[in-house]
């Protein structure tokens, strides 16, 4: 009588699990970078309209933005990470069945959690973004373009689920096509409904939020069909399909505790909306354009993010830790290089980004002071963002949100300290560059002392390579 074997390990499992890292790592980042790119465009194209509406439609956007991102972040980051690094790690385990039912429990839990968020956003927006110091026509503005945004939130959590499921499995490509192609899409569609063209009446804000919910309705669909066609490594099948407690878990575990983390940093940002918002409308929308551009260094980071999910979960799987160590310290190396080249160059050339949304002196006076004090410890941020990503892969996110907490602590903290003795903006932001310090350090501190397998880095034996394994750096 004969047994079968294990499954056989699909060619882009085995790449993972073999390739050497720096050129995997780069090939495989190069789509996902862009995909980022065009999804950080989308929202910048938005601004850009909308800033030609006013420093209040600009101003009531830059409230929500906050909110916005942060949905952003819990669906394609944190719950989305748990998906990807769940199906890795069954795929690197050679448990396809497993990453199979994986990926439909992604897709339910997407569209609970989208539920969610759209009776959050109706219920407790107006409290919120009043706190963060919106009243008047920028309060008005900020209700307007919530209510638009998060009528379609179960469009963006399916998104970002479906995409996630791809990219677990190493497939960086096809979530970048998509959301390249209705970016390009986006270009016109965006200003035609703000603005208004032919039969096609001017919507204003509401305009700009009913393009992205298109384009995220049209993106979500494309990818379920790719996803369903049966064509990748992971095929899942909906016939005698129910939900089950242990691949829920297994994909919660990892991204509730991702969820704080990204809580925490969203938090950060609202509470220094809400204080750079006692000085004025114009310095909330000066302070919410310049921080745009911290926001857009989370996709790009997530460009190298998204596939070290992928590969250190796909090699924890295989038992391949030390492999899994030298691709995040690599992957630490490039992200922190990037994110510190940006700031620099926005530290010293800041006025050309803020005049990008707004010619407001007021607001370019605060957004320009953000740029020069925060944007040069970007480096630390993009370090502390690239091991949270790498953590979500390897199952261990305890370090990665002390860190992140500790972050919301000194930049709230500080921030009201700040203000309280008089220091005024300057010193709110100088509290947000501290706190940035305060968490890549702790991130890399951790990793290297141990957090993920019980032993620090510069104890651990070198392992040796056995025959017939690639180079891997």
């Amino acid at each position: 009588m004969s047994f079968p074997g294990p499954p056989t390990v699909d060619p882009r499992t085995r790449r993972l699990l073999d390739a050497p890292i720096v050129p995997l790592l780069l090939r495989m980042a190069a789509p996902n970078v862009l995909v980022l790119l065009a999804q950080s465009a989308a929202g910048l194209i938005e601004t850009y309209f909308i800033g030609r509406l006013g420093v209040d439609a600009l101003g009531g956007v830059a409230l929500v933005f906050p909110v916005v991102m942060l949905m952003q972040m819990l669906s394609g980051g944190a719950i989305g990470g748990g998906i990807s690094s769940s199906i890795a790690r069954a795929l690197g385990g050679r448990r396809n069945d497993e990453a199979n039912d994986l990926a439909l429990h992604a897709v339910a839990i997407a569209v609970a959690f989208g539920v969610v968020s759209t009776a959050a956003a109706w219920l407790g927006g107006p409290a919120l973004y009043a706190r963060m110091g919106g009243s008047g026509e920028s309060l008005r503005v900020a209700l307007t373009y919530s209510g638009w945004v998060f009528a379609g939130a179960t469009l963006v959590w399916v998104f970002n689920a479906l995409a996630s499921v791809l990219r677990g499995t190493g497939n960086m490509t096809l979530p970048a096509t998509v959301t390249l192609v209705g970016t390009i899409a986006l270009v016109p569609l965006s200003p035609a409904l703000i603005f208004g063209v032919g039969p096609l009446p001017a919507l204003g804000v509401a305009g700009g939020a009913i393009a992205l919910l298109v384009y995220y309705a049209a993106g979500a669909t494309w990818l379920a069909w790719a996803v369903a066609s049966g064509r990748n490594v992971v095929r899942p099948r909906w016939r005698g399909f129910r939900l089950r407690r242990a691949p829920l878990a297994g994909i919660l575990r990892i991204g509730l505790a991702g969820a704080i983390s990204t809580v925490a940093t969203n938090v950060s940002i609202a509470i220094a909306t809400g204080l750079a918002g006692q000085a004025g409308t114009a310095a909330i929308a000066g302070y919410g354009t310049a921080s745009r551009l911290e926001y857009l260094l989370v996709p790009l980071v997530f460009g190298l993010g998204g596939p070290l999910v992928a590969l250190v979960g796909t090699c924890i799987g295989a038992g391949q830790r030390e492999r899994a160590l030298r691709a995040t310290w690599i992957g630490a190396a490039m992200a922190g290089a990037l994110t510190e080249t940006i700031g620099l160059l926005a530290a010293v050339f800041p006025e050309p980004w803020i005049r990008l949304f707004t010619n407001d002196p007021g607001a370019i006076a605060a957004g320009v002071d953000y740029l020069r004090i925060v944007a040069p410890a970007y480096g630390f941020f993009g370090v502390a963002l690239l091991l949270y990503f790498a953590s979500q892969g390897a199952g261990r996110l305890l370090w990665p949100v002390l860190g992140n907490i500790a972050r919301l602590t000194v930049a709230a903290a500080g921030g009201w300290l700040a203000l309280r003795a008089g220091w005024g903006l300057a010193g709110v932001f100088g509290a947000q560059a501290a706190a940035l310090v305060v968490y890549g350090t702790v991130n890399a501190g951790s990793i290297a002392a141990g957090a993920w397998f019980g032993q620090p880095v510069w104890r651990r034996p070198t392992p040796v390579r056995p025959a017939g394994v690639l180079h891997e750096a």
